[in-house]
Order: structure tokens, then C-alpha cells, then sequence
């Protein structure tokens, strides 16, 4: 079950440093948000505030809610752990584990949580995996082979194959197809089509006809100079933020005058 994600007036420090300042937004469940903005502006930090992924990061904290179907992931108790089974994530450059087999990067979440899996229900879950990052047929016959002797697109789609496969209801991606050719763009962005079937995905992307071919809605994150905090400008429908935006920094943005 894909969910809804409501963000009340988050800040984001690392240390005294204030990245991301005073966001709102509500994320719609099973749909495609995305992310876009000039560098340095905040969008993939406060992305990672989204399933606690910044913490990895010394003096990383938040002010504010990050609520999944109204439970704060930011809440006393609620362990960064389990917050990441629920939000899965894809990063900018495929890092599937260069000594696993294709098979075991899929189980690779799953173990890691301890979950206790037979053969036969592990041998289901990994087809069922591939078959939905759109992999299946490219690597079925060689399942035992490394992750690392697939092409780039195939390492992605294998990524996004690990991410499904601990049943996430958010799928967050960090730029997922700046690493890869024109061709395998195309694969993941017609597999990011599909996911909002399912679930609920939040992209970064630096490329303006990805979000606009790729993402229901649209927030454009901006910034006011270096050293000041990123902040959310506008959030609307794609088709308006591209053809019709409410802001002029929206509109210098995505008509290309500056970033």
C-alpha cells in the first residue's frame, strides 16, 4: 500500500548550518513528485529528510513533521530502521554490491531486516522484484552472476529491483538517471510510470523534460545565495509549473534563464 506524505514546516540543520528552511508540502499517495532546482538548493536533502537518510550525516537534524498517512517518521521512538523498509531509496549512481550475485542485491534489504525467508518464497520474491523494476527477462538466466557485470541501466533497474523487493510503501530517487545513457533513461523512466501503480515515488532530477514527461506534480526549490537555506518556491501540477507557473523564479527556472 502506497501512502501519502505531509511535510509541516520542516527545517533542516547540520549543525548550526540551516540547509532547508520552513518546507510544506503534501505528497499525493501512488503518484510521481518531482524535485527540481538549481544545484545546491536543497532538493536532495530535504529528500533524504523524507526517510531519515540524512542522519548518516554528523549534526544532521530537522525541525518540524514529516508525517507518512499522519504517523511522524520524526516521532519519539520511531526507529530510522524500520522508517527506510517503509521509504525505500535509489541513488544518483547504481550501487548494486559488487561481490553479490544479481539474486542476493535483491534479497539484499530483506536479509538485512532479518527477516527469515525460505527458498522457495525468496527464489518468488526476487522474480517478482525484477519482474517489477522491468529486469526479469534481461538477467533470469543468470541470477547467480554479479550485479556488477550488468550494464549501467540494468545496475539501476537492478537498484530499483532491491528497493521493491522489502515492500515499501514510498520509493524516493535521487537523480536516478544522471549516471546513465539516453537509452536506459528511457527504460527507468517508463518503469518510474509504472511504480506509481503502486507506489507512491518522489524524484530528484536535474532534467526539466524528465519531470515534465515523468512526475503528476512538480516543486521547484530555489535559493537565495551561498550560505543561505534551500527553500520550497512553488508546488503545483507538472503541466502548470512547466506552461504556467505562479512564480517569476519558476518560470526563469524551467524557461532556462538562469540555474
Amino acid at each position: 500500500m502506497s501512502k501519502r506524505i505531509d511535510v509541516k514546516d520542516l527545517n533542516v540543520y547540520y549543525g548550526n548550518f540551516l540547509a532547508v528552511e520552513d518546507v510544506n508540502i503534501n505528497i499525493q499517495a501512488k503518484s510521481v513528485t518531482a524535485f527540481i532546482g538549481p544545484s545546491g538548493c536543497g532538493k536532495s536533502t530535504f529528500l533524504r529528510t523524507l526517510n531519515r537518510m540524512h542522519e548518516v550525516l554528523p549534526g544532521a537534524r530537522v525541525e518540524g513533521e514529516v508525517l507518512l498517512d499522519g504517523d511522524n517518521l520524526y516521532g519519539a521512538g520511531v526507529d530510522p530502521v524500520t522508517v527506510r523498509t517503509q521509504v525505500g531509496m535509489v541513488f544518483q549512481r547504481p550501487n548494486p554490491f559488487p561481490t553479490m550475485s544479481i539474486r542476493d542485491n535483491v534479497l539484499a534489504g530483506v536479509k538485512l531486516n532479518n527477516k527469515k525467508i525460505s527458498k522457495g518464497a525468496a527464489d518468488a520474491l526476487v522474480e517478482k522484484s525484477l519482474v517489477g523494476a522491468n529486469l526479469w527477462n534481461e538477467v533470469k538466466d543468470r541470477l547467480d552472476k554479479p550485479g556488477s557485470g550488468l550494464s549501467g541501466g540494468q545496475q539501476q533497474r537492478l537498484c530499483i529491483a532491491r528497493a521493491i523487493a522489502v515492500e515499501p510503501q514510498v520509493i524516493l530517487m535521487d537523480e536516478p538517471c544522471s549516471a546513465l545513457d539516453p537509452i536506459s533513461t528511457l527504460a527507468v523512466e517508463d518503469l518510474i510510470n509504472e511504480l506509481k501503480d503502486q507506489y507512491t515515488v518522489v524524484i530528484v532530477t536535474h532534467n526539466m523534460q524528465q519531470a515534465a514527461r515523468v512526475s503528476d506534480k512538480t516543486a521547484f526549490f530555489n535559493i537565495a545565495g551561498t550560505g543561505k537555506p534551500g527553500k520550497l518556491i512553488e508546488f503545483a501540477d507538472t503541466t502548470s509549473i512547466f506552461n504556467n507557473p505562479g512564480q517569476k523564479a519558476t518560470e526563469d527556472y524551467v524557461s532556462g534563464r538562469f540555474g
